[in-house]
């Protein structure tokens, strides 16, 4: 496999007033095509700031980020936008859909930015949606979907584009056990079909359960990345 991310002696400094507080120190880490890997770590250890800085939403204070071929930190906020809006899917544990846009329109919306034609844009948000088993739910808005339902609808959304890889910080934070448990089964299944890359950011066991890779991270560290323990198990 050839890797989709690169991270090379990454470190992100905050400042606050006239104190520095590092957020990442000196972060090696190299995502393949085709992963399904969880970033486990307790709060404050740097996880978010990791997805960040893969994402393009962040740029370190040193060291090198490549996704995709190219280095984060030789390209323009407008080359980073485009990299992110053709190579990218994110999922946010607060799901960031648009309220007044239906659950169509919603997944809609990223194909608009990459100019595919109504036709297409409405048959590939359709089929993505099915994907993640939401027929028949696809005119509702947000607000009459359930918690568990949105976030297939940011999956299905994060899917639209065919990105190189998805990006999730915490989905299953805000969703009960069972929803919890069908979201992740669903992401893993969708990886095994389609081959898309997804790194997770998570604190929840029964994500780390369907992850064929582990990752913990312990104040701006990675300190152990080995294959899921249900997968060696």
């Amino acid at each position: 496999m050839s890797a989709i991310v690169t991270c090379c002696g990454v470190t992100k400094i905050y400042r606050q007033g006239n104190v520095e507080v590092p957020a990442l120190r000196g972060v090696d880490l190299v995502i393949e095509t085709g992963d399904f890997a969880t970033l486990a770590g307790p709060s404050g250890s740097g996880k978010t700031t990791l997805l960040n800085l893969i994402g393009g939403l962040d740029r370190p204070t040193s060291g090198e980020v490549t996704l995709d071929g190219k280095v984060l930190s030789g390209l323009s906020q407008a080359a980073l936008a485009d990299l992110r809006l053709h190579k990218i899917g994110f999922v946010f544990q607060n799901y960031s859909l648009i309220p007044v846009l239906s659950a169509l329109e919603n997944v809609e919306f990223i194909l608009r930015l990459l100019d595919v034609s109504p036709e297409e844009r409405h048959a590939r948000a359709r089929e993505v949606l099915h994907e993640v088993g939401l027929d028949g739910l696809e005119n509702r808005r947000p607000a009459r979907l359930s918690g568990g339902q949105q976030q297939r609808v940011a999956v299905a959304r994060a899917l639209a584009s065919r990105p190189a890889i998805v990006l999730a910080d915490e989905p299953t934070a805000n969703l009960d056990s069972k929803t919890a448990e069908e979201l992740i089964a669903l992401m893993a299944a969708l990886n095994r079909a389609s081959g898309i890359t997804f790194l997770i950011s998570t604190h929840d066991a029964r994500v780390i359960a369907h992850a064929r890779r582990h990752i913990e991270m312990t104040d701006g560290r990675i300190t152990a990345d080995m294959p899921s323990p249900a997968q060696v198990a």
